[in-house]
């Protein structure tokens, strides 16, 4: 899985292993990664690890060269790096936003990409894992490159399961709520590529996102109980993988206001 240093990644590759899976972790970080792998091997020694940034195709590329050489056949694919970035309408960064859609876009798009044609040719079925986010289902977080990835993953994944079906592979959507993880951190990890960082003017909507999304990160699900829901989807088949249900409130209130507009056209 990708984004496997840490998280989200982390806590997936520990219930993978401990369900008595063969895990590929996968990461843009080398050191944490390196942590990561030698921390699994407490519960099996069939963990491997591979740098890569999942923004370039290539890199991914490789990584699903290294996955089969050192396990054979893919069976279940995680596409879960994910990077979060400020948004709103004060200054918009379109640094920020290529480099958020490059990684939580475009790098579940390369994972698809890489894996599914290896995971068809072996023909024993599978399933993909995509983290999206509820940031993908409600509006909550203004103008941002953050929940355009996100709603974007969740169509992505709709779509690939349509088609999938009929060759006996499966896919979930993560969708979770707040988990505590190091997202906050991102851009520990921007690529110099991206340009410097662009931190939200003070007093801005988008800066007092920003302050709540950290504050609620802290104290935010732990990410085993996420691996473990995620885990029972993919024995189940489960399209749409939720781990908040206290933020189904917000989400029927967009589905109901979605709901009225096309009301309103019938009425027309």
């Amino acid at each position: 899985m990708t984004g496997g240093a840490s998280g989200i990644g982390l806590a997936l590759g520990r219930a993978f292993a401990e369900a008595g899976m063969k895990v590929m972790l996968v990461d843009i970080e080398s050191e944490a990664l390196a942590a990561a792998v030698k921390s699994l091997h407490n519960f099996t020694p069939d963990v491997r690890g591979v740098t890569c940034d999942v923004a370039d195709a290539v890199s991914v590329e490789r990584a699903a060269e290294a996955s089969c050489e050192a396990f054979g056949n893919i069976h279940v694919v995680c596409n879960n790096a994910g990077i979060g970035a400020g948004g709103g309408i004060d200054n918009i960064s379109l640094d920020d936003w290529r480099w958020v859609l490059d990684v939580n876009l475009m790098g579940v798009l390369h994972g698809v990409r890489a894996f599914l044609p290896r995971i068809r040719a072996h023909g024993e079925g599978g399933h993909f894992v995509n983290t999206a986010s509820m940031a993908g289902m409600i509006s909550g977080l203004g103008f941002s490159p953050y929940a355009a990835s996100k709603f974007a993953v969740v169509t992505m994944s709709e779509g690939l399961a349509l088609e999938l079906k009929p060759l006996g592979i499966g896919v979930s959507v993560l969708c979770p709520g707040w988990v505590h993880t190091r997202i906050g951190e991102s851009q520990r990890n921007r690529p110099q590529r991206y340009g410097p960082t662009h931190a939200p003017d003070p007093g801005s909507a988008a800066a007092a996102v920003a302050a709540y999304i950290a504050e609620r990160l802290q104290s935010g699900l732990d990410p085993a109980e996420v691996a473990a829901r995620v885990l029972a989807a993919i024995r189940n088949d489960e399209l749409y993988v939720f781990t908040h249900p206290e933020m189904r409130a917000p989400m029927e209130e967009r589905f109901a206001a979605i709901s009225a507009a096309m009301d309103r056209a019938a009425a027309r």
